[in-house]
């Protein structure tokens, strides 16, 4: 059993802690009721955009739109890390880093060797964990993206990898992420960004019989990078909302684990102060009794 002194020390910074995790899962809640209004704002306007190209999808073998559904034959593939600046949130960056690892160790591992892979971070954790790797070709041109988080930045970017996919620059763009779900679960995803992937189901209910105006290949030659720059946006939103509420829940289990920590030092502390007035007692009573004696 630690002094009165130590007990006393580690229940100031106990409670010093719980404070700031308290604050912390505050925080977290606030920002996360934000995202997840937007996030909820944003997923009909993506599905019905993926609902419009699903019904044009008939119109992709025109040579004028091949070019977005086709993998370029030369070009380096690009990885999008999406990964938070701050820890303190769970497993959320682990998740994603491990899945990284895991793709580099097996599904490309002869890029990684052929150095035909590029790494694009977008938050700091993730550039963190790989930079120390030579193998590695790291891309931190966004990396700080989630500090000023908004759709005309978003679009920038969306609009340069669609740019860089068309050049041949890459010859696929793939994103590991972590899709929200709710506050207390996020589902690590990982998508292909390009080229563009269609899901057309047979006699799916979204085709119809309609007369477009211009056309069809025009509408899509609009549509596609609006969808995909709609879709960056989504994904990022997802990823700013997930790691709020895993924050949120990690914070909230801390304050929880700070509170028993508390409960426990001040039973000891009071067992310590316990024993020493009982030791003064003790001490008291056998000088009286020296001296009577």
């Amino acid at each position: 059993m630690g002094s009165l002194k130590e007990v006393r020390s580690r229940i100031s910074s106990t409670i010093s802690t719980q404070q700031i995790t308290k604050a912390m899962k505050l925080v977290s809640a606030t920002k996360l009721r934000k995202a997840q209004t937007g996030i909820m704002q944003m997923r009909p306007y993506e599905n019905a955009l993926s609902g419009i190209l699903t019904n044009l999808a008939d119109s992709v073998e025109n040579e004028r739109l091949s070019k977005f559904f086709i993998p370029k034959d030369k070009g380096k593939k690009l990885l999008v890390v999406v990964t938070s600046d701050r820890g303190l949130c769970g497993a959320f960056n682990a998740n994603v880093t491990k899945k990284v690892r895991s793709l580099l160790a097996n599904e490309y591992k002869e890029d990684v060797e052929k150095e035909n892979i590029e790494l694009l971070f977008i938050g700091k954790k993730g550039y963190d964990f790989f930079k120390k790797n030579p193998q590695l070709i790291c891309n931190t041109q966004y990396i700080s993206l989630f500090q000023n988080l908004n759709s005309n930045n978003v679009f920038e970017m969306a609009n340069e990898f669609l740019n860089d996919f068309l050049s041949s620059k890459y010859s696929t763009v793939e994103v590991v992420y972590n899709q929200f779900k709710n506050a207390a679960t996020q589902i690590l995803s990982h998508e292909t960004y390009l080229p563009v992937k269609l899901y057309v189901k047979e006699n799916s209910n979204l085709k119809s019989d309609y007369i477009f105006e211009p056309g069809k290949v025009e509408i899509l030659e609009e549509l596609i990078p609006r969808s995909l720059k709609t879709k960056m946006f989504r994904l990022l939103m997802d990823s700013f909302a997930s790691e709020h509420g895993a924050r949120m829940v990690a914070m909230d289990k801390a304050t929880d684990n700070a509170g028993d920590l508390l409960k426990s030092l001040k039973l000891q502390y009071n067992q310590a102060r316990q024993a020493a007035i009982t030791r003064e007692i003790s001490e008291i009573v056998g000088g009286a009794a020296a001296l009577g004696g």
